[in-house]
């Protein structure tokens, strides 16, 4: 049996002949088939790894790409849903600018403040150099510590105009129950507070008012805002009115001709309250006008100044 052999690093082919029986010929046959089968095996394994391997890498990129799209995905819903909540926070902002700018205005006419020096119509004038740096840009977190810092700065000032107005009204308040102006809406003081001649025998008496001599059915104006505590026939001050203000103070109204109100009536100053009458001790149509402080009868005529 000749096999021959080719030699590729020896360039040439080699005759070889075996002798011997047909067993060992069959057997070196098989041999042979067994090489060359194991080497086209090889072959057809390298080759299906050579194209298996770009497939599988563009597989995996593929995935990573989708995986990045959902993170992608996922950052923009998370943003979205920041800035709607940031936009959220700034229109509850503005609602909180304007209220506050409604009651600085407010407060500006009820303190009678000149309007150039409190002026809420308009953005307050700021400014200065410091913390200009060239390019920087706002970034999410300092947006922010911004919108943070002035929603306390909107809370401070909210708090400081609601204690402004708290004055304020504590002052306006105290001046409304103080008693002060004249308790008629016309007419002129005809006896004043203290020692006097007493108009029905002459004898020196004490005077615990102030008479305003007016035209019967004129009004009787209350000089303070207070309770009725009074309302009815009085001796020797016929038809009467008397109002507590607090802190102390009560104004009586005597002589009326009519009572315009009833006990637990709230009266706010300026209120009318009775008609000028003569009813009671009296000479002629007027108003005796007392004012008490901790029931002890004072000077009207401190107050009817006012």
């Amino acid at each position: 049996m000749n096999v021959i052999v080719f030699s590729k690093r020896l360039g040439r082919a080699r005759q070889i002949e075996l002798g011997g029986s047909g067993a060992l010929t069959v057997a070196i046959a098989s041999i042979v088939l067994l090489l060359a089968g194991v080497m086209l095996a090889g072959f057809q394994l390298g080759r299906s790894n050579s194209f298996a391997g770009p497939a599988e890498k563009v597989g995996e990129w593929s995935r990573q790409l989708a995986d990045q799209q959902n993170e992608v995905m996922v950052a923009k819903r998370d943003l979205q849903e920041r800035l709607e909540a940031l936009t959220g926070r700034v229109g509850q902002m503005n609602a909180h600018v304007i209220r506050l700018d409604a009651l600085g205005r407010r407060l500006t006419e009820m303190a009678h403040l000149d309007k150039g020096e409190f002026n809420f119509d308009s953005p307050p004038a700021q400014g200065g150099p410091e913390g200009l740096v060239e390019g920087a840009m706002v970034t999410s977190p300092e947006l922010s510590t911004m919108l943070d810092d002035l929603s306390t700065q909107i809370k401070d000032r909210e708090r400081q105009l609601s204690v402004l107005e708290s004055l304020i009204s504590t002052r306006n308040l105290s001046r409304q129950i103080v008693p002060g102006g004249r308790p008629v809406a016309q007419g002129w003081i005809s006896s004043y507070f203290g020692q006097r001649a007493d108009p029905f025998d002459g004898r020196q008496a004490y005077h615990r008012g102030i008479d305003f001599a007016a035209p019967e059915g004129s009004q009787v104006i209350a000089v303070a805002s207070g309770i009725v505590t009074y309302s009815k026939e009085r001796f020797g001050y016929g038809r009467t009115v008397e109002i507590n203000h607090g802190n102390g103070y009560v104004t009586r109204y005597g002589h009326n001709q009519k009572l315009l109100v009833t006990v637990g009536d709230t009266i706010q100053k300026g209120d009318p309250i009775a008609l000028i009458g003569s009813t009671g001790r009296s000479t002629g149509p007027h108003l005796h006008f007392e004012v008490l402080k901790e029931g002890r009868s004072v000077d009207p005529m401190s107050f009817v100044k006012q």
